[in-house]
């Protein structure tokens, strides 16, 4: 069964009327689950709030104090230029990095196979010590690292396909042997890291302005599958953004509906392979809310098997 994870709270995250990341992205979402039957196949589960140590374990105290700090009363505090904090963004936050905290148990767990976060604020620009790029908690990283701290795993792997690098994570595992980092990603672009990797458990593939599924094929074939299979993960994260998409304007890429389900397809074999099928993905960006919908859609479909 796949488990299917989210929290009213993650609606409550109000980023202004003209920020890309809106509340209706979840709302998209929901409505085509409904559309497409497959909201009647799902374990539902609301996400609960991750705590401070579970949020120590890849982000440094002195941080973690300064965005408690911050959270506003009435008016919104603007972190950075892409990133603000509104009276309900802590709460959604804390859901968001608590959603990878609950699938990975399930899963460890064996009551799901795997599970899917539909979750807001994203979390794969946030680094150690720095919230940037809409994100204040590395999701995807908290998550990693719990499976690492209190299940006992040995060799996790988080794979990325988000049209952005994924610098926050990269920031946070760089030198962990333990976690194999795989991202592509539109390059030269935003936040402009990830195409000089220099440590073994970094897989980045840059793609140009343009490229479409051919490259990104390409790219997990040659690139990612290799690696992941050399390193025979025991679990495998996906953050699972969807702003590479054709439809999307945030990005240059030329994705389409069918490439998330082969990527799915391709990694969901490899945890098969390896990992007794566990995987959890975590829902990172897509702001075309049609596109969006859909392609998340195929994505679940393929992990619920």
């Amino acid at each position: 069964m796949l488990a299917f994870i989210s929290h009213a709270d993650c609606m409550g995250h109000d980023t202004g009327a003209l920020h890309p990341d809106q509340p209706g992205r979840i709302s998209a979402i929901e409505n085509q689950l409904i559309m497409s039957g497959l909201d009647f196949v799902l374990r539902r589960l609301d996400a609960p709030k991750v705590t401070r140590a579970q949020l120590e374990r890849v982000h440094d105290a002195n941080y973690l104090d300064r965005i408690y700090s911050l959270d506003p009363v009435t008016e919104p505090v603007e972190i950075d230029g892409d990133t603000v904090m509104s009276p309900g963004t802590l709460r959604a936050a804390e859901r968001a990095a608590g959603a990878g905290i609950l699938g990975v148990d399930l899963i460890m767990a064996g009551e799901v196979h795997a599970a899917f976060c539909a979750v807001r604020p994203p979390g794969h620009h946030a680094e150690r010590g720095r919230a940037m790029g809409f994100c204040l908690f590395d999701n995807i990283a908290v998550a990693a690292a719990h499976a690492l701290e209190a299940h006992g795993l040995n060799r996790v792997a988080i794979v990325d396909f988000d049209v952005h690098h994924g610098n926050g994570t990269e920031d946070i595992f760089r030198d962990e042997p333990r976690v194999l980092f795989c991202s592509s990603f539109q390059h030269p672009f935003y936040p402009f890291t990830g195409h000089a990797s220099d440590t073994a458990n970094l897989v980045d593939v840059p793609l140009s302005a343009g490229a479409g599924s051919a490259e990104f094929r390409a790219g997990v074939r040659d690139h990612w599958l290799p690696a992941l299979d050399a390193f025979a993960p025991e679990f495998l994260f996906i953050s699972a953004g969807f702003d590479a998409h054709v439809a999307d304007d945030m990005s240059h890429l030329q994705l389409t509906d069918d490439d998330y389900t082969w990527v799915t397809q391709e990694l969901l074999a490899l945890a098969r392979r390896h990992a007794g099928g566990r995987v959890l993905s975590m829902l990172e960006g897509g702001y075309e809310q049609g596109a969006l919908a859909r392609s998340v859609v195929a994505h679940m479909n393929v992990l619920i098997g």
